[in-house]
């Protein structure tokens, strides 16, 4: 049976440990029941043999995570519709004082980001969320994952190129991002097909994440036109009793929409000079659980 002594100092490095776990896996309840897995092995470790709590609790993460994954694959789960990872709060608070610090976590855990590390192999995603988003040297990944480290340095440099090539542009202000994404919930909530394309790019892109349970774009829209023309049509059709919160989701500022007191939709923007470069949607009732409590 574990010790209080060590419950506080798994309780220390949780954060950590679902950070990790969510960046490998876009799941927030998939990443909890990894954290948990975690735990059962640490309380169960002979302690004489873990010299440094928080890489043993990060490399055993790692590893749940990766067995996850497979499996994942392994199955050939199809999804209906666009897919977007499952909305996750990030508010580092005191936890991470160095603001560039702050600034690399948030943008490893962006939507866009999230998107793109779905189609790395499972150790690749390791590699790059261990190295980029927490820092990890090559030889202490090298020492978690069992590889060499020529090894991981080849799947870190594959890794960070796919990603680089594939991450889209767009500000990390989170001023001008809320900013924006008040103005742009007036415009569409009042039906001003005018603002809203004052406010989108040329070449915006929208995309939904239904998993086909609720109403949203089977395939991504793109273009100002096409973008605000369905926006303005669901703001004539759409429900009355919506309220709206903002909150930290992905490192970035976003719009929960609330019908009856409960998660009806998640919006949040990409920002590109001054303009909305994508608008991201997620009305997957699965995927907003976890933000039934806050």
């Amino acid at each position: 049976m574990a010790t209080d002594t060590e419950t506080d100092v798994f309780e220390e490095h949780r954060p950590v440990l679902q950070g990790v776990a969510y960046r490998m896996l876009g799941r927030v309840s998939d990443a909890e029941d990894v954290v948990q897995d975690a735990w059962l092995r640490w309380s169960a470790a002979d302690r004489s043999e873990v010299r440094e709590p928080r890489a043993y609790l990060v490399r055993v993460t790692t590893r749940l995570a990766i067995d996850r994954l497979r499996q994942v694959k392994a199955r050939g789960e199809t999804y209906v519709g666009p897919w977007l990872p499952e909305p996750y709060v990030t508010d580092f608070g005191d936890t991470v004082p160095d603001t560039a610090e702050q600034a690399v976590l948030a943008d490893t855990v962006s939507l866009a980001v999230m998107v793109v590390l779905e189609s790395l192999s499972p150790l690749e995603r390791a590699v790059f969320v261990l190295r980029e988003a927490f820092g990890y040297p090559y030889a202490e990944i090298a020492a978690m994952l069992d590889r060499g480290e020529p090894a991981v340095r080849q799947l870190a440099g594959r890794a960070r190129k796919h990603v680089d090539e594939r991450r889209p542009r767009y500000e990390v202000d989170p001023a001008r991002r809320r900013d924006l994404t008040e103005r742009f919930l007036v415009a569409a909530g009042g039906g001003d097909l005018e603002a809203l394309m004052s406010l989108l790019a040329p070449d915006v892109r929208l995309v939904g994440d239904s998993g086909g349970k609720t109403k949203a774009p089977l395939r991504v829209l793109e273009s100002a036109d096409h973008v605000s023309r369905f926006i303005v049509g669901v703001a004539e059709k759409g429900a009355q009793d919506l309220t709206w919160r903002f909150l930290e989701l992905n490192g970035g500022p976003a719009a929960l929409a609330l019908s009856g007191g409960r998660p009806d939709s998640v919006f949040q923007l990409d920002i590109v000079d001054g303009r909305v470069q994508s608008v991201y949607i997620i009305r997957n009732p699965d995927k907003l659980r976890s933000l039934l409590n806050l």
